[in-house]
């Protein structure tokens, strides 16, 4: 363990303790695998948040940065590029949206999204100046800006780093009469996971998200569903969303965009939110790059054509009812939609972070969530074959006594 705990050790003395992440050095991947750097191979079991859902250097991504990076990196949005116009008609086409807005990170998707949908206010809807609301949800994750932590119910992520903008109200997850309470005449804007993934896999009832969607269009209010993590086939449907038929009026998409080499978000929506920008109200530099849309055109590419939502409806189904069938002392629930799993560890076994400590002393690397749940979230071109092994080893490490 020489060079892991040097590794580690150089980590820990000049980067800030902002993680706490499992002892383990990873230094090569391939397909639903990672190496750490003493030669181990690890079954991923958390694709990166879900943004390695094509799996780990898929090689037709991997091509397309190569290729890409060879012509042109980078232009800022102050001259076109070859690129983003074909990356954007491809999601949107996809999609089923008129328009996006080209961003990098998951995080710049949801600004994006609550400045589109607090402009529409004033500009169609006709809120009063300052007064617009958005309606949020307990247990939230949507990134890690100030204005977004400061909507989050999670107290280590607001302490500290106040005052914080103003214009959201929380309610809890999953609750569709707090929701119609919630709502007046300045929302502009329901901001909601299909499902909560930092939260703890947390699976609303079933037509939550329906009736949410009916409320918002009754009251012209914009239902703005973050996809962020749940999106790209990871719950078996290219949007979680579609599990229960609704068309978000805007969708936020990041992480698994990028095919797990670069990060790539988009924000979409209908005409009427998204042209409420002109230039100068919005942008990044990196935004749109050309490099980046290379690659986002070749990541939707082998979702579509490997039709990785099939595989994750499917396995995740059979994957799901295994888990469940295992007996043991310390699960309280298994719960999740698709590859996008949750298992809830009993607060009388102790956090869930001893047991993924064990899975990855047995070749499987997952990472614990909301202290009490470990996810399970492999990349989409993990096979059948694959995770039956690797239910062998859970089972042992679930049904094993307490430390």
């Amino acid at each position: 363990m020489g060079r892991t705990e040097d590794l580690i050790r150089e980590v820990e003395c000049w980067s800030a303790h902002n993680y706490h992440p499992l002892p383990v050095v990873i230094e090569r991947g391939e397909g639903p695998w990672v190496w750490d750097v003493e030669g181990n191979r690890y079954l991923d079991m958390l694709s990166a948040y879900s943004a390695v859902n094509q799996g780990h250097r898929h090689p037709k991504i991997v091509a397309a940065l190569v290729e890409q990076a060879q012509r042109l990196t980078l232009t800022s949005r102050a001259f076109h590029n070859d690129q983003m116009g074909a990356f954007l008609h491809q999601v949107c086409e996809l999609l089923g949206y008129p328009k996006a807005l080209p961003m990098n990170t998951g995080a710049e998707a949801v600004e994006t999204a609550i400045k589109a949908v607090r402009k529409w206010g004033y500009t169609v809807k006709g809120v009063a100046a300052d007064a617009a609301e958005i309606v949020v949800c307990e247990e939230n994750f949507h990134g890690r800006t100030t204005t977004i932590v400061g909507f989050s119910s999670e107290e280590q992520y607001r302490h500290g780093f106040g005052p914080f903008t103003p214009g959201f109200r929380l309610i809890p997850y999953g609750d569709i009469d707090a929701l119609r309470g919630a709502i007046n005449r300045n929302t502009v804007g329901f901001l909601v996971e299909p499902i909560q993934g930092e939260g703890g896999v947390i699976v609303p009832p079933e037509g939550y998200l329906k009736v949410a969607a009916e409320l918002c269009r009754e009251a012209n209010v914009k239902l703005m569903a973050d996809e962020i993590q749940t999106g790209l086939g990871r719950t078996g449907k290219l949007l979680a969303s579609e599990w229960e038929n609704v068309r978000p009026d805007v969708v936020m998409l990041g992480k698994a965009l990028g095919g797990g080499v670069y990060p790539v978000s988009v924000t979409l929506a209908d005409e009427e939110v998204m042209d409420v920008f002109t230039p100068g109200d919005h942008g990044s530099t990196f935004g749109g790059n050309p490099l980046a849309a290379a690659v986002g055109r070749a990541a939707l590419g082998v979702i579509v054509e490997e039709r990785l939502p099939e595989r994750a409806a499917e396995l995740g189904a059979w994957f799901m009812d295994e888990l469940r069938a295992i007996e043991s002392p310390h699960v309280e629930q298994v719960r999740g939609k698709g590859l996008m799993v949750g298992v809830v560890v009993k607060e009388s076994s102790g956090t869930a972070r001893p047991f993924c400590e064990a899975l990855m002393e047995r070749g499987i690397l997952a990472k614990e969530t909301h202290q009490q749940v470990v996810r399970f979230a492999p990349p989409l071109v993990v096979t059948r074959d694959v995770l039956e092994q690797a239910l062998e080893s859970i089972r042992d490490v679930i049904q094993a006594p307490a430390a």
